[in-house]
Order: structure tokens, then C-alpha cells, then sequence
């Protein structure tokens, strides 16, 4: 059987699982493209006892939670409420979950908590590891599944007769999981270095309502193998080393027959007839091979990106994304959201009209008053200063245009704008004003000759003018300089070296002192100190790269770019 096949039985026997238990196993994580795989595996959540309702990362709390019916409230002389999506039993489908910020996470995860007629889908489309549904919803998920491998004539009708799904429902309260069952669970999550408390739980839910519909009564190794596989899978951190053979021929010690010693808790218990090995292959079926190395990657990410195509966000009061409205007084310049004025003022309009000489008329307070707000993303801009003078040319400036091309090709696949500035001679020139178009900036980067000196101050000078008129039309502009760091042209065009360096600074300072963000790549054939000293000045990352060709050299400032 193909992993593709593998993966899809597994994928089937997760939905049908859901739809015995869709409360008490919490949902689903199901990390796949938009397809027909993915389409398949939707339908087959029609077999879930509950109503599917889809939701987006942007869905208003009014939608979510319910709030107050203004007109009908206004009629009634009392306040009507509306229920939300979570008032009603469902299961909830969260499209584009990785886009799916914290403050929704909290609420879903609340929610969940609270509430034990909800079940929840989340639909990740995310590519890589820094794109991935919020982990506290995750965490509150018993199933996890990643049809990304999978293909379409691989798949089949995932769910079982409807016959079967009702005998396994009315089953499942007659499993019981006893004790050993539990410790096992509970001390394999902690060599999988699992530290979730909810894992072990989800984990022995899970093989009760395997044992219900594919089982005879009793919880047995397929059982355990299915809720390892569905459950510990994607929440596994490492994998348990294997413990040393002894090298002593020297017999074991008799066992301590003290009954008061109740001995150490963190080993398999002896009742237990399962071996270990079985659960950790069926948990290796599962993870990537290269399972060290992607621990290892999401380890060493400090930050999250913050969004491709995506630059500086800023809240205000006139456009952009709608936020939840706040209490606020009218000052001629915000918006009054009048619609959650009236849901504010609605509770206390019979109170305020008997204490009135108005009588019925509306009654609105300055305390009722809630301001409108949005969150509006501003553009990035990646500004290129390349260094084209005569040693620049002599050692890496072939490299520097063909890294410069990969990175203006990922720039315009995230919709960034780009700018190109070069300094050679006793001067710099705006080779490309920010655009988005690749085959004009490609064009112009084919045709920048190679010469002349080094005029480092100018090449800043002229990349800061660009920032910040780009600032003041609303972009987030980050300078990329690419040099080999041996500045001998002042800004006057005089050949100076000491007065090169001076101006080089001073424009290091005026870039920092405008809160430019910049990246310094020394593309020198040996890392150059100055250049490392002018990353200081301007507070941005250093990156020698001496022996890189055009792809490396691309792939580290865009792993720098992203942090």
C-alpha cells in the first residue's frame, strides 16, 4: 500500500471517529489545499449529528456570540437578543484557520470550553510551518489530519453506513478505559515529549470510540494504534531513545518485594501486555522523516513573520479593516458607530423613560457612545542600494544580480513593491522608483554596469529620500544594501577615504534616527569589519556571505527579511 493510500484510510477512519463522538473528541485539524481531496474529505462531514456551519478568521462577534436586536428591542419596550453561531449546537468549519488571529482563537477556545454541544473544523491552508492554525485550538482538537500528499485516485468514499455510525454512538458510553489504559497513554505522551494535558485525555477518548466502531468490546492494540497515530502524532516533540544495552555480565539485582515501595511511575505498567515498540512505529508511520530537522527549524524561529505582502499595521478611525468598536466621545474627527450606540443605549431606555419628562422618545448618554475603528496594513517596499563600483564588479556583483532577481520574483509573489538605487562613480541613481512590475526591474537590474568607485554615503542617501517618500504615501519600507564595504567616495565626489567613511556613518545615524529598517550584506570575497560596524550603527542584521552563489545568497536575506 503507497503512503498516499496509507494516509487516506487514515484520514476516513478520522471522520467516521468524528461522527460517532464530534463533542467529545473536540474536532479536527485538517491541514490541506483547496481541492477535490480536500472537497471529498468536507463531504464527508455531512455524516457528523450536527448542523456544519462555516465561519471565516473575520466573522464579527455579533455573528459569533449574538448580541442585542436593536429594532425588535426598540419595538418590544425590552431588550431581544439574537443568538450567535455559538448559541446553537454545530459544528463549526473555520475556513483559512491559519489566518485566524489570536483574539478569535481565545474566543473559539472559550468557547469550546464552556460549551459541550460544539464542534470545530479547523481548515488550514497554511504552507510551511510558520503558517499553521493558532496551537490553542489545536490543543483543544483531538484529530489531526495533512491530506496534503494525498492523490485524488487514491480516495474513496470515507464514511461508513450510517447503520454502523448509530450502533457505535449507542456502544460508546459501554467502553470503558480502566486505569492501565490511562497510564499508559499518559506516560508514552511524556516520552514524546508531549506536555499538553489534554493529550492523554483526547487520546483515551479517541481509542474508546475506535474500540466502539471497529472493536469487539475491550480496548485493544489497534485501538492504541489508531489514537497514537490521530491523536500524539502532530503534538510529538522527540522521539524516546532507545535505552543502552549493558555491558555487565553481572546478574540483575533480586526485585525489592517491599510492598510499601510503590516503584518508579514513569515506567510501563506490568499488566500491560501492549509493547511500547508497536504504538512508536505507528507514531513514525506518521511524522515526517525528517522530523529532527523540523523540530530543529521550529526551534531556531524566534518570531513570527508577519504576514507576506504585509508591512506595518495602524489602528485609526476613518479606513481599513473594521475592529470591535469602543467607548468614546464625539470629537468631530471618529466615526460613531451608530449601530453599537443603539445596541449600548437599548437595555436602559425603559429605566431612562421613567425617569424622564421626554417620555417615550429615545434617550442617548454620552456613555452609550461607541466610535468606530480600523486596522489598515500598509504596503511593503524592498529597496535594493546595490553596490556596482569597480570592486564590487570584480568579485560579486554577477551574484548580486542574480540574487537580487530571485528575491524581486518572491517580492512580486507577495505583492511587494520594490525600488532599485545603485552607487557607483562619485554618485547614486534611482535606477527603478517602487513598482511591482518584474520585467521592468529585471530590465533595468540586466543593464546596471559594473565600475568606478565606491560612494557608500550616496547609495544611503539616496535609498532614506526613497524610504521616506515612500513613508509618506503610506508604504513600510525596508533597505536591503548589498556592498563590498570599501567606501572611498564623499558625498561631495571627492576621493576620500577617512571622509567616505565619516559621510557613510552619518547617513547610517539618519537612517536609524527615522526608524528605517535595513539589512546589511557584506558581499566582499573575506567579511569586512567596517561593514559589520555600519550594521551597528544602523541596529540591522549583518550577513557575510564570502563563498555564496546567487541562490544561497537569496535564500539567507530572505530568511533574514521574514524574521
Amino acid at each position: 500500500m503507497s503512503d498516499s493510500q496509507d494516509t487516506w484510510l487514515r484520514a476516513a477512519t478520522a471522520l467516521n471517529l468524528l461522527a460517532v463522538d464530534p463533542v467529545g473528541l473536540g474536532g479536527l485539524w485538517l491541514r490541506a489545499r483547496s481541492g477535490p481531496v480536500r472537497d471529498r474529505l468536507i463531504e464527508g462531514l455531512s455524516a457528523l449529528p450536527l448542523p456544519l456551519r462555516k465561519i471565516h478568521p473575520t466573522i464579527a462577534n455579533e455573528q459569533l456570540f449574538g448580541g442585542v436586536d436593536v429594532s425588535a428591542t426598540l419595538a418590544a419596550g425590552k431588550v431581544v437578543e439574537t443568538k450567535g453561531l455559538i448559541g446553537q449546537p454545530s459544528a463549526l468549519i473555520l475556513t483559512m484557520a491559519e489566518r485566524a488571529e489570536a483574539n478569535l482563537a481565545g474566543k473559539l477556545a472559550i468557547a469550546l470550553d464552556d460549551n459541550t454541544c460544539h464542534n470545530l473544523i479547523l481548515l488550514d491552508e497554511g504552507d510551511g510551518d510558520e503558517e499553521q492554525a493558532p496551537p490553542a485550538l489545536r490543543d483543544r482538537l483531538a484529530l489531526h489530519l495533512d491530506a496534503t500528499d494525498i492523490a485524488w485516485q487514491d480516495t474513496t468514499d470515507p464514511t461508513l453506513p450510517q447503520a454502523d455510525i448509530d450502533a457505535a454512538r449507542a456502544r460508546l458510553e459501554t467502553i470503558q478505559a480502566d486505569d492501565t489504559v490511562s497510564k499508559y497513554l499518559t506516560i508514552f505522551a511524556k516520552d514524546l515529549g508531549i506536555d499538553s494535558l489534554r493529550a492523554p485525555l483526547l487520546a483515551v477518548r479517541t481509542a474508546r470510540v475506535h474500540c466502539a466502531l471497529f472493536g469487539d468490546g475491550e480496548i485493544d492494540e489497534d485501538d492504541l494504534r489508531a489514537a497514537v497515530q490521530l491523536v500524539y502524532a502532530q503534538r510529538a516533540t522527540r522521539m524516546p531513545e532507545p535505552e543502552p544495552e549493558s555491558q555487565d555480565d553481572t546478574p540483575p539485582p533480586p526485585p525489592d518485594t517491599n510492598e510499601g515501595d510503590q516503584g518508579d511511575e514513569s515506567e510501563t505498567p506490568d499488566d500491560f501486555q501492549i509493547p511500547e515498540e508497536v504504538l512508536m512505529e505507528a507514531v513514525k508511520a506518521t511524522l515526517p522523516a525528517d522530523l529532527l530537522a523540523h523540530l530543529a527549524k521550529q526551534e531556531s524561529k524566534a518570531k513570527t513573520p508577519a504576514g507576506a505582502g504585509s508591512g506595518d499595521k495602524k489602528k485609526g478611525n476613518r479606513r481599513g479593516r473594521p475592529l470591535p468598536s469602543r467607548p468614546g466621545q464625539i470629537d468631530g474627527t471618529s466615526k460613531v458607530d451608530l449601530v453599537a450606540t443603539l445596541r449600548a443605549a437599548a437595555p436602559w431606555q425603559p429605566i431612562r423613560r421613567k425617569c424622564s419628562p421626554r417620555g417615550t422618545n429615545l434617550h442617548i448618554r454620552a456613555e452609550d457612545i461607541r466610535l468606530k475603528r480600523f486596522e489598515e496594513k500598509s504596503d511593503r517596499l524592498l529597496i535594493f542600494a546595490v553596490d556596482a563600483s569597480g570592486s564590487a564588479a570584480f568579485s560579486r556583483l554577477n551574484e548580486a544580480k542574480g540574487a537580487i532577481e530571485l528575491l524581486l520574483a518572491e517580492a512580486y509573489a507577495r505583492r511587494d513593491h520594490v525600488a532599485l538605487v545603485a552607487f557607483r562613480g562619485d554618485s547614486a541613481e534611482i535606477l527603478l522608483p517602487p513598482t511591482r512590475s518584474l520585467v521592468q526591474t529585471k530590465r533595468r537590474l540586466a543593464a546596471l554596469p559594473g565600475g568606478g568607485g565606491t560612494p557608500l554615503a550616496a547609495g544611503l542617501k539616496s535609498a532614506l529620500d526613497l524610504a521616506l517618500q515612500a513613508r509618506k504615501r503610506g508604504m513600510t519600507p525596508t533597505v536591503a544594501i548589498l556592498t563590498d564595504g570599501r567606501a572611498n567616495i564623499a558625498l561631495d565626489g571627492t576621493a576620500n577615504r577617512a571622509t567616505a567613511g565619516e559621510d557613510a556613518d552619518k547617513m547610517a545615524k539618519s537612517l536609524r534616527s527615522n526608524a528605517v529598517e535595513c539589512l546589511v550584506i557584506d558581499m566582499s570575497n573575506r567579511p569586512q569589519q567596517a561593514l559589520k560596524q555600519l550594521s551597528e550603527t544602523l541596529l540591522a542584521p549583518y550577513v557575510p556571505l564570502p563563498r555564496a552563489d546567487a541562490k544561497r545568497l537569496s535564500k539567507a536575506v530572505s530568511t533574514v527579511l521574514s524574521d
